[in-house]
């Protein structure tokens, strides 16, 4: 599947323009959905110098993604557009209705989701 991830607030525990620590066992299940074979992009407000400091601070704690606001190439040539809403099968954000479920329940709750997709 393919997972949008948002940085702030998400990834990591600060508020954006600063970079806080990881949030609670963000890396554990990030590394485990890379691992079960997702396709993960980091979905971000931050761009120039903000965008960079973002990427060397997943990339300096192993954080693994495909991309970062870009689509999965699969999808731009299946649909032959690159709008701005990067297309995924599950987006992740603390500013989704209800709040930011903890990592173990979005882990959980993509694996059941992967489930229906694949019958």
């Amino acid at each position: 599947m393919i997972i949008a991830v948002d940085f702030d607030g998400t990834l990591h525990t600060g508020e954006f323009p600063n970079i806080g620590s990881p949030a609670p066992y963000a890396i554990d299940y990030m590394q485990k959905l890379s691992n079960d074979g997702h396709y993960l992009i980091i979905w971000t407000c931050r761009c120039g110098d903000k965008l960079t400091e973002a990427i060397n601070w997943l990339l300096s704690r192993g954080i693994p993604f495909d991309r970062i606001n870009e689509h999965e190439p699969g999808n731009l040539a299946k649909y032959n557009t690159n709008s701005r809403k990067v297309y995924a099968h599950l987006y992740v954000d603390d500013r989704q209705v209800g709040g930011l479920p903890t990592w173990e329940e979005i882990y959980s709750y993509v694996c059941n989701k992967n489930k229906e997709l694949q019958k």
